[in-house]
């Protein structure tokens, strides 16, 4: 069933499709108007056969009286021709308007054939020529209004051709570009789910890990003790995995971050990470701090395995607030990293400078992500004496950030 937003779009895309069409009639029906009206206006034309008869009949009519051959008979015949011809207006088109436009009258003419006089058919014969002159005169205006408007017709019909295909040729690239963004979405979201799945991998290696190596000690535990730890540890590995691996949620766990803010005492966490490689550093007092606890946690394991990771000597976790804001450091004595590579090691696939070594690149971005969630930041610095220093800081938490925009592909390579 469609949506009322579907039908929305459905209903915009056919008036789009019809606009060629709605565009090309509406512009005819304009552009063609003044032709149509000049057209309508004059007519069929003027037809000046009736005129140019009358003509002919009076020459005929004259040249029989001055023929001593012709009898009176045929010079009655020919004069009634004339005179009929002159009394029948109906056939003289426009007569009415050559009329208004100037002296000459068809009644004239009558007059000077009834009186039957030399002097009678002289002004008829004068009459009858002048209005055969406006009548060829008004045709020749006519056929010249014609032209115009045959002209301005095919004017018209070029110009909506033009302009319809023109607006045909946009919203042909307008559906070009819109196919083209849907597409570049569709790569946009598969490759964010590729991300995602991508960086679950990555998180839940560690915890998975653990369960293993606490599983496999369990099996030689020799008091109850220490089978009592192991157990622990293996539930938390696995509270873990379960808060890392939550399918129905990839995009709130690594892309779009959503946290789950609570008061949490740092301390308690860095001090999980202390062992024989690991000496951590915390205050005695609880320090409090509102953030997502699994998130920090999944950060602290990033620094830390990254720090173990390219040193052989001990790591050194601080946690302080110098300024009334918590921070942690992670200090190793390993082989540093050129300055170039200190600002490209927070994207995405950038490895380290051991980077023969097992890893996938994903760890630091992942980091800075959920730190600026937590309005933080995540520093590398070159420590004294060697090695590097990490400054990871925190800020007041956000519940919600989007994934920051990424340039080019996200595939390791």
């Amino acid at each position: 069933m469609t949506t009322p937003t579907q039908r929305r779009t459905l209903l915009r895309e056919l008036l789009l499709a019809l606009l060629p069409l709605l565009a090309t009639v509406t512009l005819l029906a304009l552009a063609t108007q003044p032709a149509y009206r000049a057209l309508l206006n004059n007519g069929t034309g003027t037809r000046p056969y009736a005129y140019q008869g009358l003509v002919q009949d009076l020459l005929i009519y004259r040249a029989n009286l001055l023929d001593p051959a012709v009898t009176p008979q045929e010079r009655q015949d020919s004069y009634e021709q004339v005179l009929g011809s002159a009394r029948n207006r109906a056939q003289f088109a426009y007569l009415t308007e050559l009329e208004a436009r100037d002296e000459f009258r068809l009644a004239a003419v009558q007059r000077g054939l009834e009186a039957r006089t030399a002097e009678g058919l002289r002004q008829a014969t004068d009459e009858a020529f002048a209005l055969n002159n406006l009548a060829r005169d008004l045709g020749t205006a006519q056929s010249g209004a014609y032209v115009q408007a045959l002209h301005d017709l095919s004017r018209a019909l070029i110009g909506s051709a033009l302009f319809s295909g023109l607006l045909s040729l946009t919203l042909i690239l307008r559906a070009l570009l819109l196919w083209r963004a849907d597409r570049l979405r569709a790569q946009q979201r598969e490759e964010r789910q590729r991300d995602a799945l991508n960086l679950a991998s990555h998180e839940m290696r560690r915890p998975l890990q653990a369960l293993l190596l606490a599983a496999d000690a369990l099996r030689a535990a020799p008091d109850e003790g220490l089978r009592q730890r192991l157990l622990t540890q293996i539930e938390d590995s696995a509270a873990q995995l379960a808060s890392r691996a939550d399918l129905t949620r990839l995009n709130d766990l690594y892309m779009d971050v959503t946290l789950h803010v609570q008061p949490v005492d740092l301390g308690e966490l860095v001090r999980r990470f202390s062992s024989g490689r690991v000496h951590v550093s915390a205050p005695a007092l609880p320090l409090v701090w509102s953030v997502d606890a699994n998130r920090v946690r999944q950060m602290l394991e990033n620094l830390v395995e990254n720090a173990v990771k390219y040193t052989q000597d001990v790591v050194e976790l601080t946690l302080d607030a110098p300024s009334g804001t918590p921070r942690v450091q992670v200090r190793d004595h390993g082989p540093g990293m050129s300055d170039d590579l200190r600002g490209r090691v927070f994207l995405p696939y950038e490895r380290g400078p051991q980077s023969l070594g097992p890893g996938s690149g994903l760890g630091l971005p992942l980091v800075r992500r959920y730190a600026r969630a937590h309005g933080g930041d995540v520093m590398i610095t070159h420590a004294p004496g060697g090695g590097l220093l990490i400054t990871l800081t925190f800020g007041q938490a956000t519940a919600h950030v989007s994934a920051p925009p990424v340039k080019g592909k996200l595939t390791p390579g």
